[in-house]
This record gives C-alpha cells, structure tokens and sequence, in this order.
C-alpha cells in the first residue's frame, strides 16, 4: 500500500545521528555535558534575562534522547495503525497498546530485510531508536527491524526453506511450464467450502462456461493440509488436464503454511501439467507461489489466467474469419488479373499468330531478295558490257579491221619474230575477211 504520509507523520529524510551541538557517548563525560548544560539553564534562568529558541529546545531535547543508552536499542510491541508506505519507499505508521501510541517510521534503507507487507491491525515486534524530529519538536521510533509477533520462528523456517529449494534450482525459469491459452479442463485443489472456490466458478461461468472445472476438495488449513494438498495435485496430474489451480483465499501466516510445506513444493514441481499459484491475498508470499509455473495474486485473478474470455475468443475469430475474407478476396482478384495477364500472353505467344508473322516475314524475305537479285543483275549486266568493250578493244579481230594481219605458219602456230622465219617459207595471213597464202621472199631483220 503506497500513499503519501498524513498529517503529523515523521520527515520524508532519514535522520542519521545527533545533532551536532551536544553530541558524544554516554557516561561520565555526557553526564558532565548533562550537567554543564543544566547548570547553564539555571545560570540563565536565575538571570531572568535568556529566551530560547524553539530550535534550542528542541535541539536540547533531541540530545537528551541521543544519549539515552536505552532509546538507542529498544524492541517495542505493538499494534500498527495509520500505515502509509510513501512513494519515497520509507513506511510510515502508529504503534498502539491499548492506552498510548508511538509513532513509528522506517527507511527505505532498512527495509531489505522486511520480508512481509505492513497492514493495520498486525501485531509486530519493532527494533530501533527513539529520537527527536527537531522540525516539529516531536520523538518517534526510528525502525531498523520489523517482526511479526509470534511468528518469527514460522519466517526464518519459512526463508530457509526457501533459500534451501532456490539452491536446489526448484524455481529456475528454465522449468516453468508454459500456461496453455486455451485450455478446456482446469483442475482446481482447494477447499470445496471457501470462498476461492466460489471465485473460481464465477469468473469461469462468466469468461467461458464450455471449460469444465474439476475440483479436488482438499484441506486448506492444518496439520493434514500439507498431505491433502499433495494427493490433490498428484491426482489431478494423472487426469490429463490442461492446467491445475492450486490455492486459497487470505488469512494469516499460520493458516497459510500449509502451502509453504516442503512436500507441497516438490509435488507442484514434480507435477507434468502447468499449476498456478493462487494463495492468500496479493501481498501474500507463499513457497508455492515461488515453485509453481505461475503465481495469481488472488483466486480471481487465478481463473482468469487460467480460462480464456469466450467472448472475446469469438471477436477474435470474427476478426479472423474478416481477416481470411479479405484476404481471399484479395488473392482471387489477383489470381484473376494474373490469369487475365496469362491469357494475353498466350494470345501473343499463339502459334497463328507467330505463322503468320512468320509469312510476313518470309514475303518480305522473298521481296528483298527479288529486289536485290534485280539489283545485282543489272550491275553485273553494266559490269559485263563494260569488260566486254575492254575486251571488244583488245581482240585481234579489232586490230585486223585496222589493217593488221595474223600471220601464222604451215603448223598453224604465230609468227611472232622474222627470225623464227626463213625465204621460201610459206605463211598464211588471216585478215578481217579472209586468208592469203604467201611465200617468203625476203627477211630483213630491223636494226635496233
């Protein structure tokens, strides 16, 4: 419980030590302090002439106590009231008997080793000092240790079983079990008469009245607790079920032991189904709460852990089944376009269509080469007529149309030289229209 501290509650910052004036040990030399203080008091007052501050007084005061060897170290018994747990992380509250009160804070630096919620009504042993607030001029008890009446014996039983099944890894992560999110069968070990097994029907009936409850009515309280627990939780285990409750509503320490039991502990970890922890109120702390794969503040908050909101179970699946809808909807019309973009291609790929393109090609094919052989024929024909006027000029029938004649011998072979000939040789000259016999008369060689 956390709130701010009410009217006339202690500071909101640790006081550490005395005030600087008048400090110093108990004995011999603070009992002279004590004296000389005294005698100057009297000194003034004898004067009629000193006025003190209230700052002084105060000041003197909060000496007096700061070197009181009992206000020092002191264990006072008492009921609390006005607890207010401060956003600071300091505590403070009202001892009360029933004829006085002392009012009491402790220090968020103290409270490592308060192990258990402060609550009204709660008889508690408080082991600390009682100083003086010098602000407000007011003596409460400065807390340095807090137990609970009665049950200091049950804590350090309880921590060093604690300690002892941690060493032993029996509340590692590693072995929590998940909670399943939709179970249908919920085992519950509890006592059959309170009022967490009533919870539990109510909040299941109303998030979801298709999961069934299967309840072991086991003891919840007392000496036979511990085994009734035990043979509850092994028994639902064999069962199958989705997931087991384990718990009862609040009380005090005493009434709650009996899930701090080692037994207890060792059958929730042995246990092959998820158990859920739901012991006592909130800021009650148990061992099995520490064993098990999950703890619940409270037997409500148990059963909605433990059974899934139908209602919201059919939104969701609404959601999903739009979801899917949508989707599909989604995919057909993309399937469609898709085989609308098939159906293109393939008219495009379709084999006529690549026939006739390929005649078109062919004709054109055809006609390009019609052109080109057209082409080629003409310049061949021009280069023809061009080699046969080179050739028309340099035939000897040309030559002989000028006047020129062929002369070759009875062998039918050229004349090409009058020293291949000799006088009385017949020759035959060829002209243009015809060929004259001759016989040599004469070889005259040219003089070069």
């Amino acid at each position: 419980m956390k709130g701010l501290a009410a009217a006339g509650t202690g500071p909101a910052e640790e006081v550490k030590g005395p005030a600087a004036a008048g400090t110093g040990p108990t004995g011999r030399k603070a009992g002279q302090q004590r004296a000389s203080a005294v005698s100057g008091v009297e000194t003034e007052v004898k004067s009629m002439a000193s006025i003190y501050s209230v700052t002084q007084v105060n000041s003197y005061i909060k000496n007096m106590f700061v070197q009181d060897y009992l206000l020092n170290r002191i264990s006072v018994r008492g009921e609390i009231s006005n607890c207010k747990y401060h956003t600071s992380g300091h505590i403070y509250f009202t001892l009360k008997d029933k004829s006085g009160t002392l009012s009491a804070v402790m220090f968020a630096g103290q409270r490592k080793g308060l192990n258990f919620q402060l609550q009204e009504g709660q008889q508690i042993i408080v082991t600390g000092s009682v100083d003086v607030y010098e602000r407000d001029g007011r003596y409460q008890l400065y807390a340095r240790e807090i137990k609970r009446e009665g049950v200091g014996d049950l804590f350090e039983r309880f921590q060093k079983l604690r300690d002892e099944l941690e060493e032993m890894g029996m509340f590692a992560p590693e072995y929590k079990q998940p909670i399943p999110r939709y179970a249908r069968t919920v085992g519950v070990v509890t006592a059959s008469t309170g009022a967490a097994i009533r919870d539990i029907m109510n909040i299941s009936a109303r998030r979801n009245p298709y999961v069934q409850l299967v309840l072991y009515p086991a003891l919840v309280q007392g000496e036979q607790a511990k085994y009734s627990i035990v043979e509850g939780i092994r028994t639902l285990d064999l069962m199958g079920l989705d997931v087991i409750i384990v718990g009862r509503g609040g009380g005090s320490i005493e009434d709650l032991w009996a899930f701090n039991e080692e037994m207890v502990a060792r059958a929730i970890f042995e246990c092959s189904t998820p158990v859920i922890s739901a012991v006592g109120h909130e800021t009650d702390v148990t061992i099995a709460d520490y064993v098990a794969d999950m703890r619940a503040p409270t037997p409500s908050a148990a059963a909605e852990l433990a059974v899934f909101d139908y209602s919201q179970f059919e939104a969701q699946m609404g959601r999903y089944r739009d979801m899917l809808s949508r989707s599909m909807l989604r995919q057909v019309e993309q399937r469609r376009h898709q085989a609308q973009q098939c159906r293109l291609r393939l008219m495009m790929h379709h084999p006529q269509r690549q026939l006739n393109e390929k005649r078109q090609q062919l004709a054109d094919m055809e006609e390009r080469m019609g052109s080109l052989l057209e082409h080629k024929l003409v310049d061949r024909k021009h280069r023809l007529a061009l080699i046969s006027g080179k050739l028309q000029d340099l035939s000897p029938l040309t030559r002989l149309g000028k006047g020129f004649g062929f002369v070759t011998g009875t062998d039918g072979k050229r004349v090409e030289s009058v020293s291949k000939v000799a006088v009385g040789q017949e020759l035959s000259v060829r002209l243009t229209d015809g060929t004259v016999k001759t016989k040599v008369a004469q070889v005259t060689p040219l003089n070069r």
